[in-house]
């Protein structure tokens, strides 16, 4: 009864959970994750970032706060805040490990009872949104935490794709596992579509293009659109530089600026 009380008080505050799958690894999950959770905050939103990539925690890395510690508080864990005004949170296995080299070489009932306890334990307070990074594919770590956060009613799943068909099949299977996991899908996200040169803007396609939206369209899920490749984004999270800063001018910023809006709609009509 206790603990579950205490998961009752650490997501009482949260007012939407959305999770951000892909079939497949290699497709920019946790940089979709971290530039939407931007995204969110530029629009006036409180957001926590839930990183349950338990073999690659990146997320704390991109925002750089790779060396904090995690604190306990009566009611679990504190969360790592990313900015002077606390509108970023963050929790991640990353914060969790001894040495960032460890490797997290566990069976199966050891991460689900890691991801059960992360959904139970993180005193995350208020926030409006909760953007929950998961590893590839469809194994038993998706599974512990669908079933984890389903009792708070997540808003749903943004799928994230790269253009090619290889990417998009994997992404396929993506689509049946919400479906037998009754997890609504928001929307497909094209990432890596085409790439933004640094010098003249122009945005050549080195993959291919609309595998995403053509993906979206036979399952007949919302496309929410393309977000190209930013080498100046690269760049700042690779230097070091502000990359909370820089975010707003990068050319993938309006892309994911809409794919955010559509996100701050589905929130408000389930809401209203």
């Amino acid at each position: 009864l206790l603990s579950f009380l205490s998961e009752r008080n650490n997501l009482a505050g949260v007012r939407h959970i959305v999770l951000v799958l892909s079939g497949k690894g290699g497709v920019g999950k946790s940089t979709i994750s971290t530039e939407l959770a931007l995204s969110l905050r530029h629009s006036g939103k409180k957001v926590g970032i839930l990183d349950v990539d338990l073999c690659g925690p990146s997320i704390p890395r991109m925002f750089k706060v790779q060396d904090n510690d995690v604190h306990q508080c009566d009611s679990g864990w504190v969360p790592v805040f990313v900015d002077q005004d606390k509108s970023i949170s963050l929790m991640s296995i990353g914060f969790l490990l001894e040495n960032p080299d460890d490797a997290v070489v566990w069976r199966g009932p050891k991460k689900n009872a890691l991801i059960k306890q992360f959904v139970a334990d993180v005193a995350w307070g208020d926030l409006d949104f909760l953007i929950v990074d998961t590893p590839p594919g469809t194994s038993d770590e998706h599974i512990s935490t669908v079933e984890a956060l389903r009792p708070y009613k997540p808003l749903g799943a943004i799928l994230v794709t790269t253009p090619q068909a290889v990417s998009v099949g994997d992404v396929r299977r993506e689509l049946t596992f919400c479906k037998k996991m009754g997890l609504r899908v928001l929307g497909v996200v094209e990432n890596m579509s085409g790439f933004v040169c640094p010098h003249c803007s122009e945005c050549t396609n080195i993959f291919s293009k609309g595998g995403g939206e053509e993906l979206a369209k036979h399952a007949g899920v919302p496309f929410l659109g393309c977000v190209p490749l930013d080498p100046q984004l690269s760049q700042s999270l690779e230097e070091g530089r502000d990359f909370i800063q820089e975010f707003p001018k990068s050319s993938a910023f309006p892309a994911l600026a809409h794919v955010a809006q559509q996100i701050l709609d589905g929130a408000s009509q389930q809401s209203s």
